[in-house]
């Protein structure tokens, strides 16, 4: 039932405003924060900053799946990011895949999470993603099993750092009410943990900033 190990490294990359590497177990990626910066005309919002997300997959061009990717990401990023502060800009979240063993949405999402903690960005809250995965057992877990065809449901689940409140979720599979409420509170649990490791890594990073 434990989730594989979360490890991060910030300011991996030079030219963003704020940038981690995120590794969920075997799963890894990178993601970049760049803003509030200038804006195009036809993306001008006057009363909030327009909030972007770019997906970049292992190999190969963007596919359906990685622009329903950043439709989740930009959308959580909207409710996050304290847009209205930053009318008629932009900021932009892009997202590397690295390695993907399972967890890819939810690492995705708390490397956001974590790319806009280091741009230093103004926020209305943090965000925590976690996964959770139905094997043929019917059993419920945090780690993906290393057959994903044994995978008959996963579920994604958002939760913001104040109230705990769901912010997003995606589920995908064939499962009843009973295991998705099950899931649930598996993953709320599992968010406490991951917001943990967020304050923890956040505070590693301004010691060692200190030291320099």
């Amino acid at each position: 039932m434990e989730k594989g190990e979360l490890q991060c490294k910030f300011g991996i990359l030079s030219r963003p405003d704020g940038s981690v590497m995120l590794s969920e177990g075997n799963t890894t990626v990178i993601a970049g924060i760049y803003g509030p910066v200038e804006v195009k005309m036809q993306k001008v919002l006057i009363e909030k900053a327009a909030v972007e997300c770019h997906y970049r997959p292992k190999s190969g061009l963007p596919g359906v799946e990685d622009r329903f990717y950043e439709s989740i990401i930009r959308n959580i990023c909207e409710t996050a990011l304290a847009a209205s502060m930053f009318p008629r800009s932009a900021i932009s979240v892009v997202i590397q895949e690295m390695q993907n063993s399972g967890e890819l949405i939810s690492c995705a999402i708390n490397a956001a999470c974590l790319a806009c903690l280091d741009s230093g960005i103004d926020m209305k809250c943090m965000f925590a993603a976690v996964s959770c995965f139905l094997g043929e057992n019917n059993q419920l877990s945090l780690v993906p099993p290393v057959n994903r065809k044994e995978i008959k449901a996963t579920f994604v689940f958002v939760f913001d750092n104040i109230c705990g409140k769901i912010i997003a979720s995606h589920t995908d599979g064939k499962f009843s009410e009973s295991l998705y409420e099950e899931a649930l509170y598996i993953c709320m649990n599992e968010s406490k943990n991951i917001f943990s490791f967020f304050k923890k890594s956040l505070f590693e990073r301004e010691e060692k900033g200190k030291k320099k």
